[in-house]
């Protein structure tokens, strides 16, 4: 009876220590914001939107006035909404209403369990929920941007939910199966254990991987697709935007590749802002050209 003790003991052990090391080792880090868009004179109201557990999500609301459609934005893991004002201010000039979130456990916004992709989405969703009842007349066309874990959950979102007219995916992975593995490795733990704790994962988040992988997702999506990928990411590289490409062929889906923009590159991809905004015209938003 001791020596079976024992062995279960020697099994719990490890296993309470993988789960221990994923639950901790992949938190996200909370950044509040330190700026606002009043900084670039932009005026802005403090949004609390409602979610599920009944949390709380923080965000910027940037109208214009008479403006009629709206883009949601989201950031990526770690990140806040301040950190995605150098995309959102140029599309607020072509005279888009954006509005900034912080998905939960960051920036400003309530605590709430384990992120994942999944929450994003369900965030995004939120958001898009309380923008149509808050906002109707800025609701005449709606679309989604995120950068990283936020562009997977923004194609996740709008393939999952119909009222979307247009989706730009910035620096999504093609799989979280890939991404995961990828940064497993990067501890050097033995490649048998990968497998079970990615397992553990899906249990955790509820969710398939294969069900919710951007390669799936661009797909099944009814709104038109612009991935956004820098040709020097080394987070998630460039394979996984055309892997995704590759996996749509027929669908409304198209990559613009920014030259020498890494994964955090947020700066480098404003440079190309024109082509944001003629995108989102292509799918009828009411945009003016850049200056």
């Amino acid at each position: 009876m001791i020596n079976l003790l024992w062995i279960l003991l020697l099994i719990a052990l490890p296993l309470a220590a993988l789960t221990l090391f994923l639950h901790y080792g992949y938190r996200a880090p909370r950044i509040p914001e330190r700026g606002s868009p009043a900084d670039h004179g932009i005026d802005y109201e403090e949004v609390a939107i409602p979610t599920r557990n009944r949390k709380r999500l923080y965000g910027w609301w940037l109208p214009v006035p008479g403006g009629e459609d709206s883009v949601i934005i989201v950031h990526g893991w770690g990140g806040n909404a301040e950190m995605m004002l150098p995309l959102a201010l140029p599309l607020h000039r072509a005279g888009l209403n954006v509005l900034l979130i912080d998905a939960r456990n960051h920036g400003r916004s309530d605590r709430d369990g384990v992120s994942s992709m999944p929450r994003f989405a369900e965030d995004v969703e939120a958001a898009a929920g309380w923008l149509r009842q808050a906002h109707p007349a800025q609701c005449r066309r709606l679309a989604l941007l995120g950068h990283s874990v936020g562009a997977a959950a923004v194609l996740l979102a709008a393939s999952e939910h119909a009222g979307i007219d247009a989706v730009i995916a910035i620096a999504s992975f093609s799989h979280p199966r890939k991404v995961m593995t990828r940064s497993l490795r990067a501890f050097h733990l033995p490649h048998w254990l990968i497998p079970p704790m990615l397992a553990y994962v899906q249990w955790i988040i509820g969710r398939r991987f294969d069900d919710i992988a951007p390669a799936r997702t661009a797909c099944r999506s009814e709104a038109p697709v612009l991935l956004v990928h820098g040709d020097a990411d080394t987070t998630v590289p460039i394979d996984d935007a055309h892997e995704i490409v590759r996996a749509c062929p027929q669908r409304k889906l198209s990559l613009m590749v920014v030259p020498g923009a890494g994964h955090e590159s947020v700066e480098a991809i404003r440079e190309h802002e024109g082509r944001l905004i003629d995108f989102l015209r292509q799918q009828g938003f009411g945009l003016s050209a850049p200056e």
